[in-house]
């Protein structure tokens, strides 16, 4: 079943094919995504990585964690499923943590 993974601390030049290579060197990559602003089309410093096997998963996150790419140390860790308020949908902005849009005022 395929494991997807959050990886943080991200140079703001690293790309979707960049990411794939690094994750690849630890089994199938099914698919790797740098975060970006949705009106700038900038990185946001992160993005996701959906591993073929738990295996590959836990093998990718204990090699790259804390380990420097591109400049920065990452951030690597299972990615932690969303609940329905983290989409806007009515649970007072709480999840979405200070600073986001719709936050605390």
């Amino acid at each position: 079943m395929p494991q997807k993974i959050f990886v943080g601390g991200l140079s703001f030049s690293t790309t979707n094919e960049a990411l794939h290579q690094l994750f690849a060197q630890y089994g199938t990559v099914v698919s790797a995504s740098v975060v970006t602003d949705r009106d700038t089309g900038r990185s946001r410093g992160f993005g996701f990585v959906e591993m073929a096997s738990e295996d590959e998963a836990k093998r990718a996150v204990g090699q790259l964690s804390g380990k420097e790419f591109e400049g920065r140390r990452l951030n690597v860790d299972f990615a932690k499923p969303r609940s329905d308020d983290s989409r806007g949908g009515g649970g007072g902005g709480f999840s979405r943590g200070r600073g986001g849009r719709g936050g605390w005022r």
